[in-house]
């Protein structure tokens, strides 16, 4: 999870659960008790009401690789046909789509990806910016050879997909998004405890220490954001691409990439500014999931995007916070499907 969108309007502040607009007038609260706070705010996470049962912490797909720049880059795969490649974002993995996989396999060769430095891709020495992510997800692309693709996006994996979207619309059979960095946001329409949070996160010293050394967004952000409890079967599968305070660098890059318009980074902003503009332009199919309360797709960010995006489609999920494929995985996997019988 690496950004909050505010929800602007009485009306989206109706919808969401009494629960998180109890939760957001604590976690306003907890800037008084600075030193404790991010813990604080993972104890008072809400949980979600309709989470499906029997979520399974199985993984069972063969790792493959293959070489990237001089560096290698992992991934599952299942089914056969044109290519539906699923991009995670921060701090996940191929792992977080393994419930969503069994879905999608009878519609095309299912292609869940480890962006380069997560996972159990390598971890070369990058500064693990925007534009690396978006290199080499367009080189695995290319050495792949994948072809008439649907790309299935989640958090960063937005950024780094929609980057790759616009720049090879011949190559595409549709996008879907879920909770996705999809357009920049305002600095100013974030609450107090949502500047607090990305403030310390974006902070060199601070967000190393709270990233890379307490290991904050695995520990604590992960299981807050999917709304439920995780077994020690799926806490340990995310733990393990990084054991270490150094391999998780690209973990703590992630918050200072985010494309605030006040804040920075420029670089960012036009970017992914401009590769928004050019998904209007567009005429690929898209498809927008979305779960109440959300944490990035709130009420009024989802009319926004109906509004700018006037030919995608969507989809309610149910229930959900950031991470939906570890509350609703069947409901996900259900809903792509379905899509993709009709483009």
């Amino acid at each position: 999870m690496n950004y909050i969108m505010k929800s602007k309007s009485e009306e989206a502040l109706k919808a969401a659960p009494r629960r998180s607009v109890v939760l957001a007038l604590l976690l306003a609260g907890c800037l008084l008790l600075a030193p404790g706070c991010l813990n604080l705010m993972a104890l008072m996470a809400p949980g979600i009401d309709d989470v499906e049962e029997g979520i399974s912490a199985e993984f069972p797909y063969e790792s493959k690789f293959i070489a990237v720049k001089e560096s290698r880059m992992h991934y599952v795969e299942a089914g056969q046909g044109d290519p539906i490649l699923l991009v995670h974002g921060n701090p996940t993995s191929s792992y977080l789509w393994r419930n969503i996989i069994p879905h999608l396999k009878d519609q095309g060769r299912v292609i869940a990806v480890d962006l380069i430095g997560m996972g159990k891709s390598d971890k070369p020495e990058l500064e693990y910016k925007f534009a690396d992510h978006a290199e080499y997800l367009s080189e695995f692309i290319r050495a792949m050879g994948l072809k008439n693709i649907t790309l299935v996006l989640h958090d960063w994996g937005g950024g780094v997909g929609t980057d790759y979207a616009v720049r090879n619309l011949e190559n595409l059979k549709g996008v879907v998004y879920m909770e996705a960095v999809m357009k920049p946001m305002s600095w100013e329409a974030a609450n107090a405890a949502e500047q607090y949070l990305f403030g310390r996160l974006r902070d060199p010293e601070d967000g190393h220490q709270i990233a890379a050394v307490d290991n904050f967004f695995v520990e604590k952000m992960l299981p807050m954001m999917s709304g439920r409890e995780f077994s020690p079967e799926e806490m340990q599968a995310y733990r393990e691409p990084f054991p270490t305070v150094a391999s998780r660098k690209p973990v703590a890059q992630w918050p200072r990439e985010i494309p605030f318009i006040e804040e920075g980074p420029d670089r960012n902003v036009k970017r992914i500014g401009d590769n928004y503009r050019a998904l209007q332009a567009a005429d690929v199919p898209l498809l927008l999931l979305y779960a109440k309360p959300g944490v990035i797709v709130k009420a009024d960010f989802l009319e926004e995007l109906k509004s700018d995006l006037p030919r995608m489609s969507t989809a309610f999920v149910g229930s959900g916070l950031h991470y939906l494929q570890e509350a609703q995985p069947t409901k996900i996997g259900t809903e792509i499907a379905a899509w993709l019988q009709k483009i």
